[in-house]
């Protein structure tokens, strides 16, 4: 597709702009909620019937650089706008779309996604959490790993094996649970080498799930499922290279200051122009439908990229990246500052969301048509 903005786009930047610059000052607390108020949740729904406002997908673009370059909060409802909802919008019932998109773009409820298990990462079809029927109720036994935001979410849509004896992708089911169920959810945070602690294991014994809370039908998980991890590239990734683009700059500034050896000059001209190039190649692909690798070398791309940069900022800084900031403290002994924090972070880059070497077998198999991969039953 031709990719440009327009006159429209800039007046809507002009008024996205406008709108964080004057409610991140004395931001309030609630700030999902003061986002939903303003209609800016839900922004690429194709409908303004939940309480969002509709936009171009080109406005989509403009609201998330200008979000990244205000350096608003880190969106603690991005699970339920941009891949719960859009999963509803195609796969769920009317009842499910008005229970539960309205209260996503209000802010109101928050969710997190029961994938991932101890055994089942990157290959997900191997999932043992099981949902049995129980009258007008699933009871979901299991364990899920990697959650994030787990510990803030009201809500859950998890994949699990509603067919007993069944392997692989068949028998898998996408149900919707609350997370609200003592005795029967148990959230335990995942202390990173980071020091924070955003992901999350959950225990579900017996957690009940409404039957009607079932997206897609029975036995249908696998679809619904991998029809939501299309939707982890385009805008997000446009908003996520701004963010990037900061992070880079930080870097060159501090190489400014400092000697550096030709190497490392070349490593930052590197850097600086692969982004340049994964930009394109995220505007290249923007909406379009019928590209199955894209999201695959999009991750390819980012996420070596972004953990080659957290390397880069700590050869830049030299044997200082290795000493904390300030004195040490035991009320908060794991101080790091934010150069430390990205080489820490990013070494997960590659491996979350899919590992690359999961991304390149779909490109091998599903773009390029080679031969399966060999799988040990």
């Amino acid at each position: 597709m031709e990719f440009g903005f327009g006159a429209d786009d800039t007046a809507f930047r002009q008024e996205a702009r406008a709108w964080l610059t004057q409610h991140l000052k004395g931001r309030p607390p609630d700030w999902e909620a003061e986002l939903g108020k303003a209609g800016w949740i839900g922004l690429g729904w194709p409908e303004a019937t939940y309480g969002n406002r509709t936009a171009t997908l080109t406005q989509q673009v403009v609201w998330a650089e200008e979000y990244t370059r205000a350096t608003a909060p880190p969106r603690t409802g991005h699970i339920g706008e941009n891949l719960l909802a859009p999963t509803l919008l195609t796969h769920g019932t009317p009842a499910q779309k008005s229970r539960f998109l309205p209260p996503i773009a209000r802010g109101e409820e928050l969710w997190c996604q029961g994938y991932s298990e101890p055994g089942a990462g990157s290959d997900l079809a191997g999932i043992r959490t099981a949902a049995r029927r129980d009258g007008d109720t699933y009871r979901v036994t299991g364990q899920k790993i990697w959650t994030s935001l787990a510990h803030e979410a009201d809500w859950c849509f998890v994949l699990a094996r509603t067919e007993e004896g069944s392997r692989r992708h068949h028998g898998l089911s996408f149900l919707l649970l609350p997370m609200d169920q003592p005795g029967r959810i148990d959230v335990r945070p995942i202390r990173q080498m980071t020091g924070t602690s955003e992901f999350n294991e959950v225990f579900f014994d017996g957690a009940e799930a409404r039957a009607e809370h079932l997206v897609g039908g029975e036995g249908n998980g696998w679809q619904v499922a991998m029809s939501l991890l299309a939707l982890e590239r385009g805008v997000s990734t446009l908003a996520q290279q701004v963010g990037f683009a900061a992070e880079l700059e930080r870097v060159i500034a501090l190489a400014v200051a400092t000697p550096l050896d030709p190497a490392l000059r070349g490593r930052l001209t590197a850097q600086w122009a692969e982004l340049k190039v994964m930009r394109w190649n995220a505007l290249r692909t923007l909406g379009s439908a019928d590209d199955p690798g894209a999201p695959s070398v999009a991750k390819l791309l980012w996420g070596g990229w972004h953990r080659r940069l957290g390397e880069l900022a700590m050869a830049v800084r030299g044997a200082a990246a290795t000493v904390a900031p300030g004195d040490w403290n035991a009320s908060a002994p794991y101080a790091l500052d934010a150069l430390q924090h990205l080489f820490l972070f990013t070494r997960a880059d590659t491996i979350y969301g899919g590992s690359d070497e999961i991304q390149r077998t779909i490109i091998a198999e599903r773009v390029l048509g080679l031969p399966r991969e060999v799988r040990v039953p």
